[in-house]
């Protein structure tokens, strides 16, 4: 009886012992598996986002005994950013476009914006929230422009003119919102490739040339902040004065850039949008139209140009 029991659990033993490491998940002879430690993820260095605006207006009157003319109006919006940060390195990227169209009745299509910003701002941190910095800053526009009603003959266009700005400097990041950029040392370049508009000696280049170069100091101002979940605020001002004009007065050789954008979202897709934009330019002359004697006459001075526009439409952001 005891032989038949040894025999019974030498059969046995085997199999139970295999069946039990199988269900371990390993073979008779086998290994165990080392577990494999999965390292965390990296912080994105890289950082993407954008939104896209399309503001639409329309009037028709039909029979309206107070008068009014149909209009229909169109802009659309566009900003992108691309920003890296990684130990003491930074790199912004930002680029806006905007281009809108208008029609009344009994008049041609008319544009009523038209704008190509780039700004490209590479920094390397040298203090707690200082960087010395390199800035580049690039506008022009899409299409000619008028001055209305004359839509016979061309003002601007693209690259008529065009502004290059090139920048060393400090960048102060005293908030996460704003940043004060100074620089010593700015290149400024207006390009007018119009050789028709050049040889006016449109936009402050000399007659017959296709660029104009300065040399000057510049303050740049950046303000970004969203007060609430569907409210947002962007400023920037741009202050140049070139070092180098046989104007001695220093104001008349500065130029000015204001713009800020008030945005407020309506609904997830619906927002409203007031843009405020302020230019003073000493290369530009703005038409003066005087009356003298009866006789209507056209002269050209440095002014001070305001913009405004308010619009609701849909709006998408990613």
């Amino acid at each position: 009886m005891k032989s038949i029991t040894c025999i019974l659990l030498m059969i046995c033993f085997p199999a139970f012992l295999n069946n039990g490491l199988y269900a371990g998940g390993l073979k008779i002879g086998q290994e165990p598996e080392s577990e494999v430690q999965e390292e965390p993820d990296e912080p994105e260095n890289w950082i993407f986002s954008g939104e896209f605006s399309q503001i639409l207006n329309q009037v028709s009157f039909t029979n309206w005994a107070a008068g009014g003319e149909n209009s229909f109006s169109s802009a659309s919006i566009a900003g992108l950013e691309a920003n890296y940060e990684k130990d003491n390195i930074s790199f912004k990227n930002t680029l806006d476009l905007r281009h809108g169209l208008y029609k009344t009745e009994g008049q041609s299509l008319r544009k009523n914006e038209d704008m190509i910003d780039f700004t490209s701002k590479f920094g390397r941190k040298i203090a707690e929230k200082l960087n010395s910095s390199a800035m580049i800053n690039y506008k022009s526009q899409f299409t000619p422009g008028y001055h209305y009603p004359n839509d016979s003959v061309v003002v601007s266009r693209f690259m008529a003119p065009g502004f290059l700005i090139t920048s060393l400097g400090l960048d102060y990041n005293p908030w996460d919102f704003l940043s004060v950029f100074v620089s010593p040392a700015t290149g400024r370049f207006t390009f007018v490739l119009d050789q028709e508009l050049a040889d006016k000696g449109a936009f402050g280049v000399d007659t017959s040339k296709n660029v104009k170069t300065e040399f000057g100091a510049m303050i740049s101002l950046t303000f970004n902040k969203r007060f609430t979940e569907n409210i947002r605020v962007r400023s920037k001002l741009d202050l140049f004065n070139t070092y180098f004009s046989p104007d001695t007065y220093s104001w008349k050789n500065s130029v000015l850039n204001w713009e800020s954008t008030l945005k407020i979202r309506i609904t997830e897709y619906f927002t409203a949008n007031l843009l405020l934009y302020v230019i003073y330019d000493h290369n530009i002359t703005v038409p003066v139209y005087e009356t003298i004697e009866g006789e209507e006459i056209i002269t050209g001075e440095e002014q001070w140009q305001f913009k405004q526009t308010f619009g609701l439409g849909f709006s998408y952001s990613f």
